[in-house]
């Protein structure tokens, strides 16, 4: 009897078990049909709020995909004028000095002025006839330097009509005078050689490092000459150069950046010359040192 007792205690304990489970586990769905259903929509919005709060985690130790850069202030400041003369052919004396100068030689020039009220063109002027017919000069100086409003010179231009010659049949040192002037404040020390071929009445075109000079006899008469001096960048190098060197190129610079002493003193001078045909510093007309 007791050996038939406990071979019935193990089953009769593994039953007990079991029913124990299945009452666990039928109380636990009951419990979850008893709780409200949500609907299908609701729970969509819930689980696609939840995927953004995760993907918004980062790893604290990822580096930022952003750093924080410094610019230098060098990298944008807007390029100095006083140094494209090193660089590029500008014209270094302004329109209205020009003519001053010119006016101080005993050359009647005109006022810098603008060329009419609905041009902003400005220029001066001198014109002298010595002899004329009913229909035209015989005889007559013209010299004319143009350019812009700012002061900066686009070219200059003369015409001799029967100029007075010496017995050597040289140009009067009157008229010769003239471009002189005109050549020496240009400050193209290299030109200055032109005077010579001018002086004796040669035709003579010289162009280098962008700009040229013309004084050539025309066609039509053996009595007239032209004469041009101004700025012509024609190679690549010289033509990035200007556009580099040039204010339109560059934007303000910003306020709340500091500026430099150079950079608005600069902004205060009344005349700042254009680079779209040359540039100039103003300059005592009188004075050699202004070519240095």
């Amino acid at each position: 009897m007791p050996s038939n007792r406990r071979s019935l205690l193990w089953p009769g304990l593994l039953i007990s078990i079991l029913l124990l489970a299945a009452l666990v586990v039928f109380f636990r769905e009951v419990h979850h049909l008893e709780e409200p259903v949500e609907p299908l929509e609701y729970r969509t919005l819930n689980k696609a709020a939840r995927s953004p709060r995760i993907a918004a985690r980062q790893d604290p130790a990822a580096p930022s995909p952003l750093p924080s850069i410094s610019i230098s202030l060098q990298l944008i400041e807007v390029p100095k004028l006083e140094l494209a003369s090193q660089f590029l052919r500008i014209w270094r004396v302004s329109g209205l000095n020009m003519c001053g100068a010119l006016r101080e030689a005993g050359i009647d020039m005109s006022e810098w002025k603008a060329a009419s009220m609905r041009n902003r063109s400005y220029e001066c002027y001198f014109q002298r006839i010595y002899e004329r017919d009913e229909v035209r000069p015989l005889s007559s100086t013209f010299v004319k330097v143009r350019g812009d409003e700012m002061g900066g010179i686009l070219d200059i231009r003369a015409k001799i009509i029967g100029p007075t010659t010496d017995a050597q049949g040289r140009l009067a040192p009157a008229v010769l005078r003239i471009f002189e002037i005109i050549v020496k404040q240009a400050c193209w020390r290299d030109f200055e050689d032109t005077l010579a071929s001018i002086q004796n009445l040669r035709n003579v075109e010289y162009e280098r490092f962008g700009s040229y000079l013309s004084f050539t006899r025309e066609a039509s008469s053996a009595n007239i000459f032209n004469f041009v001096l101004g700025l012509k960048a024609t190679s690549s190098s010289q033509v990035k150069t200007k556009t580099y060197f040039s204010t339109e190129r560059w934007l303000q610079m910003p306020a709340v950046l500091p500026r430099t002493s150079s950079t608005v003193s600069a902004r205060k001078r009344p005349y700042e010359p254009a680079l779209n045909d040359g540039a100039s510093t103003r300059h005592d007309p009188g004075s050699s040192r202004n070519c240095g």
